[in-house]
């Protein structure tokens, strides 16, 4: 409930005292929530306070100046203090760390460039962000070891590759989104780039079919990539550093860029009272705090994951900024405001020519979770193949078990990613199944799509799996399909010759319905799996046996393509290529 002195407060008129709403932290959710609180109340008197020296800055453009896409600093301020007053009356103060909250008297207390000072509030608003983790390496106090956080991160990094002496050797620990970013910025400086990352594969949401793409582009843009290993030490250097690996490898650094994740800072609030979990600020569904007087926002709150129902922070720009409106609603308009909606994680991120982009639970998210869940794969033309200048876009499409309830969606292309994933997170806020996909009036014109839409694609796929029209094996299946299974290879023999799996028939699709008597005998009592290089001709060819009487049928989802995607540097490895297209 929002208190009686802020309902009486912003219901007085002239003359009675004004309303205080204090807002710890600026950038997206503390300044979306006091302009907000601005345009609804103009007699409030609204107090930002923000520890570093921008309040509203474009942190997600810091790897781009740093590469020099953004040339000058100045595009990274979206607003000063000095504007912020002229335009929204806000008094932003810089340079003001809340170091304490005692919720009894309405008061925080801020360590100030000219000291400690105590400051009321009628309604606080809690927006600290978040920290990047530093994890307990030796050595890692390095002062050649920096993060991306901040404007001036990115000034300093930017100098450090551009000025005299320049860097000319890089590591960046981690491959998440801000990491391939920074290494693909320091790229384009000239430098020689490694990336590391624990996990298996760079950009760990993504579904490893789809990482093989990435990996493959930051190779072809020279940068070296070290997945599945971890940092155990940055050995000092007086000219340069040296970034030790778990395998042994030793990379010599000019300078290296910490981006292994982020945690809530939330620690004095924690201990004045805040109910956290894990760190993170644990808020209502209108972002009310177990305290009175106090809401949250942000990367530092808990987030009810909208498909898993998994209680986490989402450190993301836009599920920040639009809390930060309805946190200033529900102040200032109690009874009426929305309710903060459940977040799906959209997000997006350029890689050299690719575009990579999720929304919603990957595999590992469902698995933990325990959904039943169906997966699709495609890789259809991001507009008319007939028209010129159509790209490949690799689309996977989870959905649930028994009625195609939309679950996750990711792909990644040269054109057209962003459009289908916003299209489908639109979709799924909407509780779409796969079905609805089908009917989604979309635009079309050669030049920017076609009649079928792969979101209409990826919709009768997954309503084919759903209703029982076609059953599909998983590239994950490969080892127990060649132990157990018949492989049945629909390509054509060119294709065929350019790698298959061991033990596999090669009959063409076309071919099919002429040789099912060797098919059958081939088979004996097996079950048959088909693939093609897609999954369309083993679609038909699959529908073709389906009724001539086989019973164990299923065709690989997202054919050799898909395959190829989840064996990465094994696909040499496991397939079969013969002699002569060897040499050839």
């Amino acid at each position: 409930m929002l208190s009686e002195k802020v309902v009486e407060g912003a219901a007085r008129g002239a003359g009675a005292r004004r309303t205080r709403i204090v807002v710890v932290g600026g950038v997206a959710g503390g300044m979306s929530a006091a302009a907000r609180a601005r345009r609804l109340d103009e007699r409030a008197e609204i107090v930002v306070l923000e520890r570093g020296d921008h309040p509203s800055f474009a942190n997600c453009g810091l790897p781009y100046y740093v590469g020099g896409e953004i040339e000058r600093e100045q595009s990274l301020l979206v607003q000063t203090p000095a504007s912020l007053a002229a335009a929204l009356d806000l008094d932003v103060r810089v340079r003001h760390e809340v170091v304490g909250l005692d919720a009894g008297t309405r008061a925080v207390t801020v360590r100030t460039p000219s000291g400690t000072e105590v400051i009321g509030y009628d309604a606080l608003v809690l927006a600290p962000g978040a920290r990047a983790v530093v994890p307990p390496v030796p050595g890692i106090g390095s002062p050649r070891v920096t993060t991306l956080r901040t404007v001036g991160d990115a000034v300093a990094l930017r100098d450090a590759v551009t000025g005299p002496g320049a860097a000319r050797r890089a590591v960046v620990l981690g491959a998440g989104f801000i990491g391939i970013e920074a290494a693909e910025a320091l790229r384009l400086r000239g430098l020689e780039v490694d990336v590391v990352e624990l996990a298996d594969h760079v950009l760990p949401p993504l579904e490893r079919e789809l990482a093989s793409l990435v990996t493959a582009e930051l190779r072809r843009l020279g940068i070296t990539v070290h997945d599945g290993v971890a940092a155990t030490a940055v050995e000092q250097g007086v000219d340069a550093d040296v970034v030790v690996l778990a395998d042994g490898t030793r990379l010599p650094a000019d300078t290296v860029v910490l981006s292994v994740g982020v945690r809530p800072d939330t620690a004095p609030f924690e201990v004045a009272g805040v109910a956290c979990e894990r760190g993170a600020i644990v808020v209502d569904e209108h972002g009310r705090t177990n305290l009175p007087g106090v809401w949250a926002t942000g990367d530092a709150t808990v987030s009810t994951d909208a498909v898993t129902g998994v209680r986490r922070p989402v450190a993301l720009a836009g599920p920040a900024n639009r809390g930060g409106r309805l946190v200033a609603d529900d102040i200032l308009r109690p009874g009426t405001a929305r309710t903060l909606p459940q977040p799906l994680g959209t997000a997006v991120v350029r890689v050299g020519s690719l575009t990579a982009a999720m929304t919603g639970a990957n595999r590992a998210a469902l698995d933990a979770s325990g959904t039943g869940y169906e997966t699709v794969h495609l890789h259809p033309g991001s507009h008319a193949g007939y028209f010129p200048g159509a790209e490949q876009v690799h689309l996977v499409l989870h959905v649930r078990t028994g009625d195609g309830l939309l679950l996750g969606a990711q792909a990644v292309g040269a054109d057209g990613v962003d459009k289908r994933i916003d299209v489908l997170a639109t979709a799924m806020r909407h509780r779409a199944v796969a079905a609805d996909l089908i009917d989604l009036d979309l635009a079309y014109a050669p030049p920017y799509g076609s009649a079928k839409d792969p979101v209409n694609l990826a919709g009768m796929i997954a309503d084919n799996v759903a209703t029982g029209t076609v059953r599909l094996w998983q590239a994950a299946d490969l080892d127990d399909v060649l132990e157990r299974a018949f492989v049945l290879d629909v390509r054509s023999p060119a294709e065929f010759a350019t790698g298959h799996l061991p033990g596999a028939l090669n009959v063409p699709h076309t071919q099919v319905r002429d040789r099912l008597a060797e098919i059958r005998e081939a088979a004996g009592d097996r079950p048959v799996r088909l693939h093609c290089q897609s999954g369309m001709r083993s679609y038909l060819a699959l529908r073709v046996l389906a009724q001539e009487g086989f019973a164990d049928v299923a065709h690989l989802s997202g054919g050799m393509l898909t395959l190829r995607g989840w064996l990465g540097d094994a696909a040499d490895e496991v397939l079969v290529v013969p002699e002569p297209a060897r040499v050839a």
